[in-house]
């Protein structure tokens, strides 16, 4: 059994706080016999953005050590209402701007079952403690894959929500002030029923009533399908997904047509574009915000984040522009999706990888695309794992460029063999619970 030294997956213990809220909670129980809430005595971790007051928020910075909080994150405030039990918060990457969880402050996140490997990011020290069981459920965020990405990459379940479901009011932001892809929050866990648990947790405590920007719509009760149409993306042309992640899609999409549900294929047409327009409105304020953090300590950029310290301000009018063109390709990206009759979603990869060595995660365009047009996503194991012999080679030799060829250059079958394998499951915007039940109807057929 590792530990959280092992993988170095913590930024702060609470475990004082905790152990006094658990024995409150044993009181109140004991003399009322009935629950606080529909979380009550459950531990739940969370990732280090969510303030607590009197608790640090680094989020990777060294400028933001013995920088305590002086509020709660709206989120923590109604955990806390519903019973659980905050324990610990886990590490990120700088700025929370990495798809591995490494930054100066506390060093690398590592992959549990793989230590030579990542555990992914930004959510990575979420998706390593809750891997090895040091965690039964946790909170992670999303603007770019930051929930997916890393529960791939340990084999774990998470959704990512359209803006508006689940509260953000009052976290600690990378980039505080970037409203062009909004950033999302989810839970982590090792299985789909409790992904579920605590959504509908979330979403039962009105949340719409504390943050301003929260859509007032209740849990929704959704009928499990019983014949799905889903659009197949196979790659997004720009990097080929790795030999595990194609067997598992192709092994996949012959399980859910033996089952009868329907399967067309998905065109990539859009998303070269899309990953375009992610990073130039990540970098549109020229690294400013980051590299004022930064200057506090004198600390540098670390290589991940070269495109950052390289960058020029759009000003207020490039931003203007860069909207606009963003809203331009997300109709064209919706046009698409309703081009084809009675479409339900979209399976594809979560990443290309089932996991990369420590400091090769390249791409995060199968997450990001999604991010932009925000909608509902589920990132989910398919109980397929690497193998050494079955994924020795790619199904073709022909790359799509020069980070495809990198990609390919960097896989290692044998290095690789035995991590889990997840694919992802997408539907239209706000539809979270049709996104879970989807991932359901997949799991059996599976």
């Amino acid at each position: 059994m590792l530990t959280p030294v092992q993988t170095n997956c913590l930024s702060e213990t609470l475990f004082d706080s905790a152990i006094k809220r658990a024995r409150e909670l044993d009181a109140h129980f004991e003399e009322t016999g009935k629950t606080v809430g529909s979380l009550h005595g459950l531990p739940i971790s969370l990732k280090d953005n969510f303030n607590i007051r009197g608790v640090d928020s680094t989020v990777g910075f060294t400028g933001y050590v013995n920088d305590p909080a002086t509020y709660n994150a709206t989120l923590v405030d109604l955990l806390h209402d519903a019973g659980a039990i905050l324990y610990v918060k886990t590490n990120v990457p700088t700025a929370m701007m990495i798809a591995e969880s490494v930054n100066n402050t506390f060093g690398r996140t590592v992959n549990p079952k793989n230590r030579n490997f990542t555990s992914g990011g930004s959510s990575g020290g979420e998706s390593a403690l809750i891997s090895f069981g040091g965690s039964c459920l946790g909170v992670g965020t999303d603007i770019g894959g930051s929930l997916r990405i890393p529960a791939a990459c340990t084999g774990l379940f998470t959704l990512r929500p359209s803006f508006g479901r689940f509260p953000t009011l009052r976290c600690r932001s990378g980039l505080a002030g970037q409203e062009a892809v909004n950033s999302v929050n989810g839970p982590l866990a090792r299985s789909l029923e409790d992904v579920m648990l605590w959504a509908k947790a979330v979403v039962d405590s009105k949340p719409w009533m504390m943050d301003p920007k929260m859509l007032p719509i209740p849990w929704r009760s959704v009928e499990k399908p019983t014949k799905l149409k889903l659009a197949v993306l196979w790659s997004d042309g720009i990097v080929t997904p790795t030999p595990p992640v194609q067997r598992a899609l192709k092994e996949t999409v012959e399980k859910l047509k033996s089952a009868g549900h329907e399967i067309v294929d998905w065109n990539p047409k859009l998303h070269a574009e899309g990953v375009s327009l992610l990073a130039r409105m990540f970098l549109a304020d020229g690294g400013k915000h980051v590299r004022g953090i930064l200057e506090t300590t004198g600390e540098p950029f670390r290589p991940e984040m070269k495109g950052y310290s390289e960058c020029e301000e759009l000003g207020t009018n490039g931003m203007w522009q860069l909207q606009a063109e963003r809203t331009l390709w997300m109709k064209e990206f919706l046009d698409q999706f309703n081009s084809i009759e009675g479409l339900d979603g979209i399976l594809c990869p979560s990443t290309p990888y089932a996991s990369v060595q420590n400091g090769k995660f390249k791409h995060v365009g199968y997450t990001g695309v999604f991010n932009i047009v925000d909608y509902s996503a589920a990132s989910f194991p398919t109980g397929l794992y690497a193998n050494k012999e079955k994924d020795s080679k790619y199904l073709d030799e022909k790359s799509c460029g020069e980070l495809d060829s990198e990609t390919r250059n960097d896989y290692d079958a044998e290095a690789v063999h035995g991590l889990p394998v997840s694919l992802q499951l997408v539907a239209r915007r706000l539809e979270e619970e049709k996104v879970l039940a989807m991932t359901e109807v997949v799991l059996e057929a599976l």
